[in-house]
């Protein structure tokens, strides 16, 4: 399974490359803290399929707290044919070490 880390993640949304990212927690979660990702929680990712369909052969850049849900999102949406698509190491709280660091 690909993954990408939090630095590699934070440089390039840095650099203003769009690249569509998605936040696997639940909704509470995200509005306590997020990353600018779009939130759709692990559980309802198969209600959201239609609408991640052009995204098929994209990079999709997942994450959630620590990096569990979204390796299974990583692996639900590939069972699905998404052929790109990559986990952040260790999720947002990787994300907000980085940034205090």
């Amino acid at each position: 399974m690909k993954e990408i880390t939090v630095e590699q993640l934070l440089e390039r949304m840095n650099s203003g490359e769009q690249i569509n990212l998605f936040d696997v927690r639940e909704y509470w979660e995200y509005d306590e803290d997020n990353i600018g990702a779009k939130c759709i929680p692990l559980g309802d990712l198969p209600k959201h399929l239609e609408e991640l369909a052009p995204l098929k052969n994209e990079e999709i850049i997942i994450h959630c707290k620590s990096g569990a849900r979204g390796g299974q999102a990583q692996k639900y949406l590939t069972a699905q044919g998404f052929e790109n698509v990559v986990n952040v190491c260790g999720g947002i709280l990787a994300y907000r070490e980085l940034e205090t660091a």
